[in-house]
C-alpha cells in the first residue's frame, strides 16, 4: 500500500510538471500572421456553420438526383372480422374470419416538363453558391485578422516610443541633478523634469494597456484564451514605398472575374432563370409509369383452410388444402400501367406564376449590376485611401527626419545650458508626436496596400 501511494504521488508530480511545461510553452509561443489566419479559419464558429451549409447543399443534390429514380412502396395488412350475417335460407350465420394482404408498388416519372432536370440544376448551383459564400466568409475573417494583427504591431511600436522617451527623461534627470548639485541650474528645472518623468510613466502605462487591449481583441477574434497570448514582431522594409497600381481599372477587372460576391450574383441570375422554367413546367403534361404486385389470404376462424373443387369431366366434388402459402401463391397478381395528366385550366395561376418568376429574374439581374457597382466603389475608395496613406507616410517620414534633427540640436543646446528645460521639452514633444504619427501612417499604409492586393487576388502576407 505504501509503495502504491508513493507511485501515485510520483505520477501526480510528473503530471503537474508536464502541465507546467506545456503551459509555459504555450505562453512563450508568438503567433505569426499566417498562423493566426489559419487558426481563425479552422476554428471560427461562423466558418463551421457555413461549412455545414455546404454539406446541406450536397444533400440537396442527392435529393434532386432521387427525383429521377422510381418510388417503391410496400404494404401489408391483417384484419380480424367478427359478427354474423344472413344466409340464403334466411337463417343467421355466425362467422369470424381473418384476412391479410401483401403488395408492392412502384412508380416512375417519365416526363413532367423537365421539372426534375431543372431542380437538379438548381441543387448544383446551390452547392456552388454555398462554397463561394464560405470562401467569402473566410476572406472577410482573414481581413479582420490582418487588421487586428497590424493594430497589435502598432500598439507595440507606440510602447517602444514611450519606453524610449522614458529613458531619455531618466537620463535628463541624472544630468540636471548634477547641474543642480553644482549650483548651475535652479531646482525648479529638476522639478519640471521629474513631472515630465511622471507623464512619461503614464504614457508608458497607456501604451502597455493599448498592447493588452489589442492582444485581447486578436485573441477573441481567434477565440483563444488571452492569457499568455502574443504575436511575433514584424519588420517592414519601406525604403522605397510606391503603389503597385496606377489606377483602379486593372484591379476592378481582375476582381470582377474572381471575387465571390460577383459570382454569387451571377449564380442568383442563373437560379432565377431556372425558376422560370420550373414555373413553365406546369403547362406541360406529366407522364408516369406504374406497376406492382399483390396477394391475399382468407381464413375462417375455427375451420381448416380447404377449398372445394369440381372435376369438369366427372362432376366430382372434392376438397383440397388451401393454406397460407397456397393462397398467397394462387392469389398473386400483377399490374402495370402508364398515366398521363394534362393541365387544361387552373384559373391562370400557372400563367401568373410564370410572370412572377420573370419579374423576379429581372429584379435579380439588377443585383449583379449593383454588386459590380459596389465592388468598383469599394476598390476606388481603397485605392484613394492607399494613395492618401502613401502621401501621409511620406510626409510623416520627412517630418520625423526634421524633428529628429531638431531634437538632436536641442539636446546639445540643453546640455550646454543654452536652452531651458521647458523649451527642450517642447522640442521633444514634437518629436514624440512625429514618431507616433509616423508609426500610425506606416501601419495604415501597409494595411491599405495589402487591401488593394487582396482585391487583385494576391494572398495577404506580412513577409
Amino acid at each position: 500500500m505504501i509503495n502504491f501511494k508513493k507511485q501515485h504521488m510520483k505520477n501526480v508530480i510528473l503530471s503537474c510538471l508536464f502541465l507546467v511545461v506545456v503551459s509555459s510553452f504555450a505562453q512563450q509561443k508568438k503567433w505569426k500572421l499566417q498562423e493566426c489566419v489559419d487558426y481563425a479559419l479552422e476554428n471560427n464558429i461562423s466558418v463551421k456553420q457555413s461549412a455545414l451549409d455546404t454539406e446541406i447543399a450536397q444533400e440537396n443534390i442527392i435529393s434532386a438526383k432521387g427525383n429521377f429514380l422510381p418510388n417503391i412502396t410496400g404494404s401489408s395488412s391483417g384484419n380480424f372480422n367478427f359478427g354474423s350475417y344472413l344466409g340464403q335460407n334466411g337463417s343467421r350465420i355466425s362467422s369470424n374470419t381473418f384476412s391479410s394482404s401483401l403488395g408492392v408498388n412502384a412508380g416512375l416519372t417519365l416526363f413532367n416538363g423537365y421539372r426534375n432536370t431543372n431542380l437538379y440544376k438548381q441543387a448544383k448551383l446551390g452547392l456552388e453558391s454555398s462554397k463561394i459564400q464560405l470562401q467569402k466568409l473566410k476572406d472577410d475573417i482573414s481581413l479582420f485578422v490582418v487588421n487586428s494583427y497590424l493594430n497589435t504591431l502598432l500598439s507595440k511600436e507606440n510602447y517602444k516610443i514611450a519606453e524610449e522617451q522614458l529613458k531619455v527623461t531618466e537620463q535628463q534627470i541624472e544630468n540636471i541633478q548634477m547641474l543642480v548639485d553644482e549650483g548651475v541650474s535652479p531646482k525648479s528645472d529638476l522639478y519640471n523634469v521629474q513631472a515630465q518623468l511622471a507623464s512619461n510613466n503614464e504614457q508608458l502605462i497607456k501604451a502597455q494597456n493599448g498592447i493588452d487591449l489589442a492582444l485581447l481583441n486578436l485573441a477573441q477574434l481567434l477565440q483563444l484564451p488571452h492569457n499568455g497570448f502574443d504575436i511575433q514582431d514584424v519588420t517592414f522594409n519601406l525604403s522605397s514605398v510606391e503603389l503597385m497600381y496606377n489606377d483602379t481599372e486593372k484591379i476592378f477587372n481582375k476582381a470582377v472575374a474572381d471575387r465571390p460576391e460577383i459570382r454569387v450574383a451571377e449564380i442568383s441570375i442563373e437560379n432565377s432563370e431556372l425558376d422560370i422554367e420550373l414555373a413553365k413546367a406546369a403547362f406541360f403534361p406529366s407522364v408516369s409509369l406504374g406497376g406492382g404486385f399483390g396477394t391475399s389470404y382468407q381464413h375462417t376462424l375455427g375451420e381448416k383452410d380447404r377449398r372445394t373443387i369440381v372435376d369438369p369431366n366427372t362432376g366430382t366434388v372434392s376438397s383440397i388444402p388451401n393454406g397460407f402459402g397456397k393462397q398467397f401463391s394462387d392469389n398473386l397478381g400483377y399490374n402495370v400501367g402508364v398515366s398521363i395528366s394534362v393541365p387544361i385550366f387552373n384559373g391562370n395561376r400557372t400563367k401568373s406564376s410564370v410572370n412572377r418568376a420573370i419579374i423576379n429574374s429581372k429584379r435579380i439581374a439588377y443585383g449583379l449590376d449593383q454588386a459590380k457597382q459596389d465592388l468598383r466603389s469599394t476598390i476606388e475608395n481603397a485605392y484613394l485611401d492607399a494613395k492618401a496613406a502613401l502621401n501621409q507616410y511620406r510626409a510623416s517620414e520627412a517630418s520625423l527626419t526634421a524633428q529628429e534633427e531638431a531634437f538632436r540640436t536641442a539636446q546639445e543646446s540643453y546640455n550646454n545650458g543654452v536652452m531651458t528645460a521647458f523649451e527642450f521639452q517642447e522640442v521633444r514633444n514634437r518629436l514624440i508626436s512625429a514618431q507616433s504619427t509616423m508609426a500610425n501612417s506606416k501601419y495604415n499604409f501597409v494595411f491599405k496596400t495589402k487591401l488593394l492586393e487582396f482585391y487583385y487576388g494576391i494572398p495577404i502576407t506580412l513577409e
